[in-house]
C-alpha cells in the first residue's frame, strides 16, 4: 500500500500538464517543476512561513523553499497552485492511467473516515492537508484522501529519522546509500547545497556511519531500521481500513500505478519517485 499510495500522488510532481499551469502562475520555465512542486504541496501550510515548510519538508532544499516564498511574495498566492495542481491531476489520471478513477471515486468516502481517525499529534504536514476543503469532484475527492495518508506516512518517517539523530543531508546520504544509488544523486537531486552535504557526509562518519564517502554496513543497517519502524507504525491506516478492503485496493490501484510510474520514468527519469519502486 505504501508504494500506491506514493504512486497515486507522484506523479504529479513532474507531470507536464502541472509544469505548465506553474508556468502559467509565474514560476520561471527553469525552476516550474520543483517551485510548483513546493508551492502546491505547501499551500496548507504557506500561511505559518518559509521555516514551518522547512521543517516538515525534510529533505527537500530549504534555499529553494525560501526561493519560492520570495517568488510568491507571501502564503495567498500558494493556492493558487494547490488548484492548478488539482486540475493537472484530473486531467493527467484520465489521460495516462484511466483506470484509477473508479477505484478512487468508490473508496474516497472510506478512506476519509479512516484520515479522520488517525492520531493528528505531531504530524504537522498531515494537520495541515487535512484541514483543506475537500473537493467536490470524487475523483479528486479520492485522490486527496490517498495524499493525507501519503502525508501522513511522511510525517511519521520524518518523526522516525529525527529521533535517529539525521537532518535533511544525512538523512539524504543514507536514503542514496540504501537505495544502491550513485554517489550523492539522492541529495543533489533535492537541492542539497553542496556546504550540507559536506557536513552531512562529516557529521555520518563521525557516528561511524560513513568512511570515506562510503556509507557503511551501520549505516545501512540504520537506514532499514527507519524503514522497517515506519511500514510498522502506518499500518494504522490500512488495519482502520479492513484486511479485504486494503487487499482489493492494492489489487485495483497496482495496474495504473505501474502506468503513472512509467510517466515518471518518462517526465523525470527513472531514479526519481524510489518510495514507489522495488529495491
Amino acid at each position: 500500500m505504501a508504494r500506491s499510495v506514493q504512486t497515486t500522488v507522484g506523479w504529479i510532481f513532474w507531470d507536464p500538464g502541472a509544469v505548465a499551469r506553474y508556468a502559467a502562475l509565474g514560476i520561471p520555465d527553469q525552476f516550474a517543476s520543483p517551485g510548483g512542486y513546493i508551492a502546491s504541496r505547501a499551500a496548507p501550510l504557506a500561511a505559518a512561513g518559509p521555516d514551518a515548510v522547512i521543517a516538515a519538508f525534510g529533505s527537500i532544499s530549504p534555499a529553494g523553499i525560501r526561493a519560492v516564498f520570495e517568488l510568491l511574495g507571501g502564503p495567498a498566492r500558494f493556492i493558487d497552485f494547490w488548484n492548478a495542481r488539482d486540475e493537472a491531476v484530473v486531467e493527467g489520471l484520465h489521460r495516462h492511467a484511466p483506470a484509477i478513477i473508479e477505484p478512487l471515486c468508490e473508496f474516497g468516502p472510506e478512506l476519509w473516515a479512516v484520515v479522520e481517525r488517525l492520531p493528528l499529534t505531531g504530524r504537522v504536514l498531515f494537520g495541515a492537508v487535512r484541514s483543506m476543503p475537500r473537493p467536490t469532484d470524487p475523483l479528486l475527492s479520492g485522490w486527496h484522501a490517498v495524499n493525507a495518508l501519503r502525508e501522513w506516512r511522511g510525517d511519521t518517517h520524518w518523526a522516525l529519522t529525527v529521533a535517529a539523530g539525521l537532518d535533511h543531508a544525512e538523512a539524504s546520504i543514507l536514503h542514496n546509500a540504501w537505495l544502491g544509488y550513485e554517489t550523492d544523486w539522492f541529495a543533489l537531486s533535492r537541492g542539497t547545497s553542496p556546504e550540507a552535504l559536506e557536513a552531512g557526509w562529516t557529521a555520518l562518519s563521525e557516528r561511524g556511519l560513513a568512511t570515506d564517502r562510503t556509507v557503511t554496513d551501520e549505516g545501512i543497517a540504520l537506514r532499514q531500521r527507519i524503514e522497517d519502524d515506519t511500514d510498522r507504525l502506518t499500518v494504522l491506516p490500512w488495519e482502520l481500513l479492513g484486511a479485504e478492503r486494503t487487499d482489493t485496493l492494492v489489487e485495483l490501484l497496482e495496474p495504473p500505478c505501474t502506468l503513472l510510474l512509467e510517466r515518471v520514468d518518462v517526465t523525470a527519469g527513472p531514479n526519481y519517485q524510489p518510495g514507489s519502486r522495488v529495491r
